[in-house]
């Protein structure tokens, strides 16, 4: 049955196939309707005649629609059978001032993306904003209600202009719409207009710069000046110009037939409401995102040859691209072809050299035709992977991904960092292009993965044992993480000595899973409801291999953490540390020595603080930390289980040796001395500061009450407060004196333990699943200081120098207050 669509801002639908047909069907009639108009054109004396409009003096062209230009006018000339059709209009920066937004708003960033209709009103031609959340089939009583709670928005109107001659096209005038501030195309949304205290568009220094139709899209580029009272660059003269690129695109009459998402494997999605569904409610329906690949061959493809798809997924490089990165990028693209092999596609995806003006006249990166790398000057050190999607069906129609020229810094840096020890080629600021070709091509085929469907799988690295990253066999052959789309890096667990050693990720087995899950070609399957049955028996058969499990990134789980590997994280972050004290030892031969300045050790000196805190954070998961494996009920086993006791209390006593316990080889004077002036003991409280507040947060003590209470042999909260403060406190125990580090830390300590004393939780009821205070976290915090002031007070008796007995002095003081205020 047909289906209506209806809007609801912010979600995306589907839109069957009969739709489409239907509203072919509809878009004749209203064509038909409109070519005996003609009492109706001489009634109205606004309608003029054709020639009198679109002159002797246009300049025209023609595509999904003709455009004509006269002087400074602009003129749309709608075919009738192109009304009421589905079209995607793409708004993007195609030049902005540096800094605009931030550090990653750039050319080709988009700024919105609307599906619309452009339907006849009377003498009027409207713009409509479809935006398909919610459905019901027409024929059901509940349509009318659900067409009358979800109205679309009209985006624009415009006066009919003229007919033309054989009455089959509408000529609208679209100068206004694409030369004044319209919001919903606008590249400046509240928020920046706010921030640069924009007063309006100074229409004197704003125009239209090219209006563009081809055969289903139409490219505007505009020109725009604002006058703002704070711009992003401030040279004093109160201005802010961009350039804005609106893409206009022709959605297919019969949509992709889409395909139901499993949580089980990792993809970007869209969803809608179907109102008609039999369930006692709206029933929520889910399609992963993907290009739509169809067989060029169906016979062979079912026979099992690989065969090419009729359009291939094409990206170009961005003409501003380095000549000397190109060949990386192409290649980093078209690793993904054997992933789409395991699909039954070769050939799947092509990556191409921006073409010349010879080759292409019209070749754009803002263009909606072309999907592009993006190559963007900008000191942001990232690269992304944004796309473009058909919001009836999760068909991708174009992508860019956006690469910073800085990214390869980060890169750098990280490289020497967590390789240099066990990698001689890392040990330099002028890391070998070769190395440099290879990072950049994975970073590339990362995004690609994204642009394709994928997102980030962060328990991918787990699947592989600590020790397999020491082995050179393993790690050429697997790389170090099951996809490409964990955050794993590099091998910062070999070991100097260990050989043949792969350090840079690479794609894995995970990735031709997850694209055969997405792009084989079903055949036999009419609707996204028939494939289920095969895509069910596709996970259940890889469903007990760790390889192929899929997890997103969730602070709670230390299986799936973000920038780790291997499947112990202790074990790894031991392998970690001993390699980085080996690279502090070595960072200014590394850097200042060769360089003769201190430009580079002062900035990766503090990029080595961050890969400790990195190695430190993966173990502070494991405490209150839970194992999540997404399973159907069909499945053995809960979804959710805590991390063992034991594991947490190992994980507790490897924090209190190596993050509590004062790190001194970070503290190193021939480093310190060169690059700062001050702040040498605070920047070491800070590191131990974020760990031990993430430990004493409300919401890692509330995962360890609730465990604890459905079974008792699970880490009890009494037991985790007591082992950490004896780590904390040791030296009250012990009887010996207290260093300036120890004494911060003891200190943060206190404050921690104010803040689950006192926070009033009433402000943010959000960070918080249970009612703190009807827990027992304040009685627990309050035992645990009254311990901590009795240990202090006969601590402080002991031949202790003068600073530990202040200290000890000050810290009863503060509890006294903590638990007294008045």
């Amino acid at each position: 049955m047909r289906k209506i669509l209806v809007s609801t801002l912010g979600l995306f639908v589907l839109l069957s196939c009969a739709t489409a047909q239907s509203v072919g069907k509809k878009t004749e009639a209203k064509g038909s309707a409109a070519s005996k108009s003609q009492v109706s054109k001489k009634a109205n004396k606004k309608i003029k005649d054709y020639d009198k409009v679109i002159t002797k003096d246009a300049v025209t062209d023609d595509g999904l629609f003709k455009v004509h230009v006269i002087g400074e006018k602009y003129y749309f000339e709608i075919p009738m059978k192109h009304l009421n059709r589905d079209m995607l209009l793409v708004s993007r920066f195609a030049k902005l001032p540096s800094n605009l937004g931030g550090g990653y708003v750039n050319a080709g960033t988009k700024t919105n993306t609307r599906m619309i209709n452009w339907e006849r009103f009377k003498d009027k031609i409207l713009i409509k904003e479809i935006t398909s959340s919610a459905v019901a089939t027409d024929s059901l009583p509940i349509n009318i209600s659900v067409k009358s709670n979800n109205y679309e928005p009209t985006l624009y109107a415009f006066d009919i202009a003229a007919f033309s001659k054989d009455s089959s096209a509408v000529v609208i005038d679209v100068t206004n719409f694409y030369g004044s501030d319209v919001k919903a195309i606008s590249g400046l949304g509240s928020r920046l207009r706010s921030a640069y205290k924009v007063k309006n568009l100074d229409k004197s220094r704003s125009f239209i710069n090219t209006v563009k139709s081809f055969p289903e899209n139409i490219e505007v580029k505009q020109d725009f000046t604002y006058n703002a009272a704070k711009p992003p660059v401030n040279t004093g003269d109160e201005t802010i110009s961009v350039q804005m690129n609106q893409s206009m695109i022709l959605l297919p009459k019969t949509p992709m037939q889409p395909r139901l998402f499993d949580k089980r494997v990792g993809w970007f999605t869209l969803s809608q409401y179907d109102y008609s569904s039999e369930a006692l409610k709206s029933d929520r329906k889910t399609y992963l995102r993907r290009w739509r690949l169809v067989p060029k061959d169906i016979d062979a493809y079912k026979r099992g040859e690989l065969v090419e798809p009729v359009k291939p997924i094409v990206y170009y490089l961005d003409p501003a691209t380095p000549v000397k990165f190109r060949s990386y990028m192409k290649e980093g693209i078209e690793l993904w072809q054997k992933a789409f092999e395991a699909a039954g596609f070769k050939n799947a995806i092509i990556a191409k050299d921006p073409p010349t003006k010879a080759e292409d006249p019209d070749f754009s990166p803002e263009d909606i035709r072309y999907s592009v790398v993006r190559y963007v000057a900008s000191t942001t050190r990232n690269a992304t992977g944004p796309s473009v999607s058909d919001p009836r069906s999760g068909e991708i129609i174009e992508s860019d991904i956006i690469w910073y020229h800085n990214h390869l810094r980060s890169y750098r840096n990280r490289y020497l960092l967590e390789t240099g020890a066990a990698n001689p080629s890392a040990r330099t600021l002028n890391t070998p292009e070769q190395d440099i070709g290879e990072m950049m091509k994975m970073v590339i085929a990362h995004e690609v993965g994204h642009t394709l469907g994928l997102p980030h799988n962060m328990s991918a690295s787990y699947a592989y044992d600590v020790e397999n990253y020491r082995d050179g066999d393993f790690t050429q052959q697997y790389g170090i993480a099951a996809t490409i789309m964990d955050y794993a890096r590099y091998n910062y667990i070999a070991q100097p000595g260990d050989e043949n050693i792969r350090f840079v990720r690479q794609l894995g087995p995970y990735d031709a899973y997850a694209i055969n899950y997405g792009y084989r070609y079903i055949d036999s399957a009419k609707t996204a409801q028939d494939e289920k049955e095969i895509l069910e028996g596709w996970i259940l058969e890889k469903a007990e291999n760790p390889i192929y499990k899929f997890s997103g990134r969730g602070n709670y789980d230390p299986t799936a953490q973000t920038e780790d590997i291997g499947n112990n994280s202790i074990k790894a972050s031991t392998y970690g540390l001993k390699n980085l004290k080996i690279v502090a030892k070595n960072l200014p031969k590394w850097t200042s020595d060769q360089t003769d300045n201190y430009e580079d050790l002062e900035e990766l000196y503090g990029e080595l603080l961050s890969v400790w805190s990195r190695y430190i954070g993966h173990v502070v998961t494991h405490i209150g930390g839970v194992v999540e494996d997404t399973k159907n009920p069909s499945q053995e086993g809960a979804v959710y289980n805590p991390v063992a006791r034991e594991d947490q209390k190992a994980a507790l006593r490897w924090l209190q040796n190596n993050a509590f316990k004062t790190p001194i080889w970070l503290i190193d004077k021939s480093i310190l001395q060169n690059i700062n002036y001050a702040g040498y003991t605070d920047r070491i409280r800070g590191l131990q500061a974020r760990h031990l507040n993430n430990l004493l947060s409300f919401e890692r003590l509330g995962r360890i009450i609730d465990h604890n209470a459905i079974d008792t042999k699970n880490y009890a909260a009494l037991d985790f407060l007591r082992d950490l403060r004896r780590g904390i406190w040791s030296e009250a125990n012990s009887g010996t004196n207290v260093s300036i580090y120890r004494r911060n830390l003891q200190r943060v300590y206190l404050e921690a333990m104010f803040q689950l004393m006192t926070e009033d939780l009433d402000k943010n009821r959000s960070r918080q699943y249970f009612n703190v205070n009807q827990s027992d976290i304040r009685a627990l915090v309050r035992g645990e200081l009254n311990s901590v002031k009795e240990l202090l007070i006969s601590a402080s008796k002991s031949s202790i120098n003068t600073e530990t007995k202040y200290h000890y002095l000050d810290a009863v003081e503060r509890i006294n207050v903590i638990l007294d205020p008045k």
